[in-house]
């Protein structure tokens, strides 16, 4: 005689593991996040002959990437160097903490004072036919999904900046900044990744 009682707790336990994998990848792909877009795309050191200090101008555009998460940004460190090795910091600026909602895009300005305007005309001289300057961004960001929020994910990313002789920004287009991380992977996550293996190794055991 079959074993009805048997199957039906095969059946069970397959249904509950298939349930239970299904779960954690939605969760997964509704939870995971991924780092805003940072480009430079202004980039300025006026070098008016009849003074010695001038200053540097610049302009951020920053784009939240998620669908449906908000990005909480703490204050963003802007550090400005005379060469892409880094050797030499030109000063940095704050821009102060806010908030961007999903797929909205931001543009923050900002200004560094009393940069002596001798020593940036030697750096860029003494750079070879082409001058590069470099810029570093960085900065922690929380993400806010339905009512809740992340913890904080440190975000840090720069890219050489071609100047010309007036040392202004070369090419008119956005400069992306970049880094070697990848996409942020939540803890919601690394559990989808967990289940939706278990659910496989579950329906294979059967």
């Amino acid at each position: 005689m079959p074993d009805s009682g048997g199957r039906g707790c095969c059946r069970c336990c397959c249904s509950f593991i298939f349930t239970s994998g299904l779960t954690a990848l939605f969760m997964w792909l509704s939870l995971r996040t991924t780092s805003p877009a940072c480009a430079l795309s202004k980039f300025s050191i006026p070098l008016d002959q009849t003074k010695n200090l001038t200053t540097l101008e610049f302009e951020l555009r920053l784009k939240n990437t998620n669908k449906d998460k908000g990005v909480y940004y703490d204050p963003i460190n802007v550090t400005f160097f005379d060469s892409p090795d880094r050797s030499r910091s030109i000063g940095s600026s704050i821009i102060t903490k806010f908030y961007q909602g999903h797929k909205k895009k931001a543009t923050k300005n900002g200004t560094i004072s009393n940069i002596s305007r001798d020593e940036v005309s030697r750096a860029a001289q003494g750079n070879g036919s082409k001058v590069f300057f470099w810029v570093d961004l960085a900065t922690s960001v929380r993400y806010k999904i339905l009512m809740f929020k992340t913890k904080r994910h440190k975000i840090r990313v720069g890219a050489s900046v071609e100047v010309n002789g007036t040392i202004s920004k070369v090419y008119p287009k956005d400069i992306k900044l970049k880094s070697n991380a990848g996409k942020i992977r939540s803890y919601c996550g690394k559990l989808g990744v967990f289940f939706a293996n278990f659910l496989v190794l579950g329906l294979l055991s059967f």
